[in-house]
């Protein structure tokens, strides 16, 4: 038992919670992730009749996804978060939503989301979900439970319930991005003025629930009230820290969205401005002697 142990703790000298602990429910989550889109691109995609070819930079997408999933849930982040700071479990949780959430979106292919989502008994089901209003509620109804005193001290004292809640975000994390991101007409993304519109709404939420936690007078959480203070950062510095790690690094990461969005639907209607229209052609053609 004690060579597991030793086995699955990986430490790197010093302060115990540089100690990078390796968590197997999210190494094996990572692995079956990993190896499901290795056989989707390599044995899947022959037997699809309508699969495109994949990106070299959608398969680097992907894994940035994975790297963001690894890094948010399996290095001293997670110990520190689960530990001593509430900031720390907030930045990962910003991770898990904001990073590695549409990097999996993006970097999955159109003709296997097609594949997955688009068969005649399951599209009815998923063109319901990805409607922007209820994916947008289910992402941040969830975000609020996940984030009430109770159920976070629940997942930091039961590490089942811990990994299902990380589960439960990124899941729900992917829906709220599929407005923005979805690759398929037939559960098509919202035109560029309503996804910047979605986005705008979505950057004001959490900073609503993130000035309750920021302006608190006391510590909100009793799991980090009691917790062992890390660099002598007091309970309510590190509540504050967290609060304004949601409000602005969040912000800051839908607002980047937001911009490319902008810029992309500029570049287009730019070149579609451009584009000769019919009624020039036909005049041209007149002077050409070609069309009467």
């Amino acid at each position: 038992m004690q060579i597991m142990l030793t086995l699955l703790h990986v430490g790197v000298g010093g302060p115990r919670w540089l100690d990078w602990s390796i968590h197997l429910d999210t190494i094996a989550l990572i692995i079956v992730m990993a190896e499901a889109y290795r056989y989707a691109v390599v044995t899947l995609r022959p037997r699809v009749s309508d699969a495109g070819r994949v990106k070299r930079s959608q398969v680097a997408l992907f894994a940035g996804g994975l790297l963001a999933l690894l890094l948010a849930g399996g290095s001293p982040l997670h110990n520190i978060g689960e530990q001593y700071w509430l900031s720390a479990h907030m930045l990962q949780h910003l991770v898990f939503t904001l990073v590695a959430a549409p990097l999996l979106v993006a970097g999955t292919p159109a003709w296997l989301w097609r594949y997955l989502l688009c068969s005649p008994r399951v599209l009815p089901a998923t063109r319901f979900l990805t409607r922007p209003l209820l994916a947008f509620g289910v992402f941040n109804a969830l975000l609020l439970v996940t984030h009430l005193p109770g159920p976070v001290d629940l997942a930091l004292q039961n590490g089942a319930f811990h990994f299902l809640v990380h589960a439960a975000l990124v899941l729900s994390a992917m829906l709220m991005w599929w407005p923005v991101l979805s690759p398929l007409n037939e559960l098509p993304r919202l035109s560029p003025p309503l996804q910047m519109s979605y986005l705008f709404v979505q950057s004001l939420l959490p900073s609503v629930m993130a000035s309750f936690v920021t302006f608190a007078d006391r510590p909100v959480y009793p799991f980090y009230r009691n917790a062992p203070r890390l660099w002598d950062v007091s309970a309510i510095a590190d509540q504050q820290i967290a609060g304004g790690l949601m409000k602005l690094l969040g912000s800051i990461i839908l607002w980047s969205f937001m911009a490319a969005v902008f810029f992309k639907w500029y570049d287009q209607e730019q070149a579609d401005s451009q584009e000769p229209r019919w009624h020039d052609v036909e005049a041209e053609l007149e002077e050409m002697g070609l069309q009467r």
